[in-house]
């Protein structure tokens, strides 16, 4: 009796000591808004490409912009989506004018870009998530590598993308390139999304809670590899993230919404020194995002480039 009564100890005390340890790694900042709630939860997640973790080698870019913009919405009901934002998508910067999106965290971080993208898509941001691209490599490692795919051949000096056509086991390096690669790609911005969507189901599907309960080393290495490089809103906790996590499990699985808000083309030139930017539909988008938040969309992939 003695022995069962502290195995079930032991259960239930390792769990809760895990927790504890995870919420005191992660790192907080001011993010969230105050604007008034809409329907359901949504969460802005962002990747960080700052050289100061040393994952990208580049002695000359200096600060931080967002390689990765993602808008992950759980409506009351409906469809839970995944909804990658080009990081050239033109819009208006509250404050700033016409820009491409990632230059709102570039000038403001965090909260200028969760108000430039509540702007754009009518859905307050209740959480905010950011993590460094040294936490891309880190979380890949941990979960033994990954599976991806991409028929073509690609050698990218920029993102450091080697690629023979077809599916390959990588690892945390290659990943990351993967999941960076821009500029050999012809559909560039859009394409990249659609391999980071890829990378994030592939490393989602690895982590299995039955594949973990019996290895608490293997708990810590996760856990010690999801949050070292994170930071999020200061009103979140490791709570929120396991919820994040859930939600990001249902949106890539076959009951969820994956994709991007409707594309009018990836290479408009506005001019104000911009160069090329990703124009979305001035006149679906609107709509789409309101299905987003009411749920309203069948499941399955959307939006992307135009068909004309």
């Amino acid at each position: 009796m003695a022995v069962g009564l502290l195995v079930l100890v032991a259960l239930l005390a390792w769990p809760i000591g895990l927790v504890v340890w995870a919420n005191g790694k992660v790192q907080h900042t001011p993010a969230l808004s105050g604007a008034a709630d809409t329907p359901g939860t949504t969460y802005l997640l962002t990747g960080s490409d700052s050289r100061a973790d040393g994952a990208i080698e580049d002695t000359t870019t200096e600060g931080a912009r967002t390689d990765t913009i993602l808008l992950l919405h759980v409506p009351e009901h409906g469809p839970t989506a995944l909804i990658s934002l080009p990081r050239d998508t033109y819009v208006d910067v509250p404050g700033r004018g016409p820009a491409k999106l990632n230059a709102a965290f570039s000038w403001g971080k965090a909260p200028l870009l969760v108000q430039t993208v509540e702007q754009l898509s009518g859905l307050t941001v209740d959480h905010y998530a950011e993590i460094g691209m040294g936490g891309v490599e880190q979380v890949v490692d941990a979960v033994g590598g990954v599976n991806l795919c991409y028929d073509a051949d690609v050698n990218d000096p920029d993102s450091g993308m080697v690629w023979t056509s077809g599916c390959h086991d990588v690892g945390g390096v290659d990943a990351l390139a993967f999941s960076r690669m821009r500029k050999a790609d012809p559909t560039g911005d859009v394409g990249r999304a659609e391999r980071q969507r890829q990378l994030i189901g592939a490393v989602m599907s690895k982590v299995k809670p039955s594949s973990l309960v019996l290895h608490p080393g293997r708990q810590v290495e996760l856990v010690d590899a999801g949050t070292g490089a994170l930071t999020v809103d200061d009103g979140s906790d490791i709570v929120d993230l396991a919820r994040l996590a859930l939600a990001f499990k249902a949106a890539n699985g076959p009951g969820g919404i994956t994709g991007t808000p409707p594309i009018t083309s990836i290479d408009y030139r506005p001019g104000h020194n911009l160069g090329s930017t990703v124009l979305l539909d001035k006149d679906a988008t609107p709509t789409f995002f309101a299905a987003i938040r009411d749920g309203s969309l069948p499941a399955g992939p959307v939006g992307g480039m135009p068909t004309s």
